[in-house]
C-alpha cells in the first residue's frame, strides 16, 4: 500500500474545499440570473432569493363597501345662492337649519316649466310665519324665491325704508353692495365662465358678515331695510295716489302714528295721542306743524311720482315698453317635505311694496 504523507493529504483536502466553494459560487450566481430574468418577464422573481436576503411580507387591504351618493341635482343650490334680502343679520342661520326643498323653482326651468328658456333675474327674500313642525308651533324664517321673467335686470336699485326711519331712501345697488350676477349650473362649472351665456341672474351680497363689526350700526341696519326696488312707469303705483304719510315726531320718547290727510285733522290727532299719554301737553303746536309739513311733503312726492312716470314712459323705446309690458313675476314657497315645515297654508301673492304682488305662486 502506498504511503500518504499527511501534507499531500492536507493539499488533496484543501483543493476539494476549494472545488466545492468554487462550485456553490457558480450556483448562487446562476440563481440570482434566473431570478432577474423572471423580474424581467413579470414573473415571481421572490420565490429564488439568495439566503440572507429578507423576503418581503404581503400586505393585505382590509375589505371596505363602496359608499354610494346620491348625484347632485343640476339646479339643486340656486335657491341657496339667491341673497335673503332684508333679512337681519343674526337671522340668516336660521334660514337654513332646515333642509328645505325647492324642486318647484328647479322644475320651472325644466322643458315645460313657467321659467325654461327664458331670461330670469331672481332674488330672495324672508318671511317669519308661525307654523308646525314636529309637534310644536312656532315663528319660522320661511325663505322664498321670486323670479323675474325679463330681458334685462328689473332695476340696479334698492330701497330702504322702515317705519323707524323717517324717510324712504332709494340707492344704487353697489352702494349696499349687491348686484346681478350670472348664475351657473352645478354641471358647467368646470366650464370658462366668460364663455357661458346664462340665462338665471341672481341678485347677490358681497357684504360679508365678519365685517360687520367694523362698521357704523345704522349702516349694519341699512341691510336689515333693504327691499328689492323696481319701478314700473306703465301702472300707476298706488303710493302715488296715497293720502297716508307716516309721522315720526322726534321727542322722548319719538311718536310714531299714520296720517291720512283726507279723513285725519291735525288738532284732533294731537288731542288724543295727549290723552293717551303718549305726547306731552306743551308739545301740541310743534307736533301739528310737523305733521302739516310731513302733509306737504307728501303731496309733492305724489305729483313728482306722477310726473316722473309720464316722462319715462315718453323717452322710451318701443323694445323697453314692451318688455316692461310682458314682464311676469313668479314668487316660490318650498314644498312639502319631511325635512322642514309645511308653508302651504301660509302662501302669499303679496312680494313688497314696489313689486306689488305675483303674478303666479308656487
Amino acid at each position: 500500500m502506498r504511503k500518504v504523507t499527511k501534507r499531500k493529504a492536507r493539499e488533496v483536502a484543501g483543493g476539494k474545499a476549494k472545488s466545492k466553494e468554487e462550485t456553490q459560487s457558480v450556483n448562487n450566481k446562476e440563481e440570482e440570473e434566473e431570478i432577474a430574468k423572471k423580474n424581467e418577464n413579470g414573473g415571481e422573481g421572490t420565490k429564488g432569493l439568495v439566503k440572507g436576503r429578507a423576503k418581503r411580507a404581503k400586505i393585505v387591504k382590509p375589505e371596505t363597501e363602496t359608499e354610494y351618493f346620491p348625484d347632485k341635482r343640476n339646479l339643486e343650490d340656486l335657491w341657496q345662492e339667491v341673497f335673503p334680502v332684508g333679512t337681519e343679520w343674526d337671522q340668516i342661520d336660521m334660514v337654513y337649519q332646515y333642509k328645505w326643498n325647492f324642486s318647484n323653482l328647479e322644475d320651472a326651468f325644466e322643458e315645460g316649466g313657467e321659467l325654461h328658456g327664458k331670461n330670469v333675474y331672481l332674488f330672495g327674500c324672508t318671511e317669519p310665519q308661525l307654523v308646525f313642525f314636529q309637534g310644536q308651533s312656532k315663528v319660522t324664517c320661511i325663505p322664498v324665491v321670486v323670479a323675474v321673467v325679463s330681458p334685462f335686470p328689473p332695476s340696479d336699485k334698492i330701497g330702504i325704508n322702515s317705519v323707524q326711519r323717517e324717510a324712504e331712501e332709494i340707492l344704487p345697488m353697489k352702494q349696499m353692495k349687491m348686484d346681478w350676477v350670472p348664475y351657473i349650473p352645478l354641471e358647467k362649472r368646470e366650464a370658462q365662465v366668460e364663455r357661458l351665456k346664462s340665462q338665471i341672474f341672481i341678485l347677490r351680497c358681497t357684504q360679508r358678515r365678519a365685517g360687520l363689526k367694523h362698521l357704523k350700526l345704522e349702516r349694519v341696519k341699512k341691510f336689515e331695510y333693504c327691499l328689492p326696488y323696481f319701478y314700473q312707469p306703465f301702472a300707476e303705483d298706488e303710493f302715488e295716489q296715497s293720502t297716508i304719510v307716516q309721522i315720526l315726531f322726534p321727542t322722548e320718547p319719538p311718536v310714531f302714528c299714520e296720517f291720512d290727510w283726507e279723513f285725519d285733522e291735525p288738532e284732533e290727532m294731537a288731542d288724543k295721542l295727549i290723552e293717551g299719554e303718549e305726547l306731552s301737553a306743551d308739545k301740541k303746536d310743534e307736533f301739528m306743524e310737523f305733521v302739516k309739513e310731513k302733509v306737504k311733503e307728501g303731496k309733492k312726492s305724489n305729483r313728482e311720482a306722477r310726473e316722473a312716470r309720464k316722462k319715462a314712459i315718453q323717452e322710451m323705446s318701443e323694445e323697453a315698453k314692451a318688455a316692461f309690458q310682458s314682464m311676469k313675476f313668479y314668487k316660490f314657497y318650498p314644498v312639502p317635505s319631511p325635512d322642514a315645515p309645511d308653508v302651504s297654508q301660509v302662501k302669499s301673492p303679496f312680494i313688497n311694496r314696489y313689486y306689488g304682488k305675483a303674478h303666479k305662486v308656487f
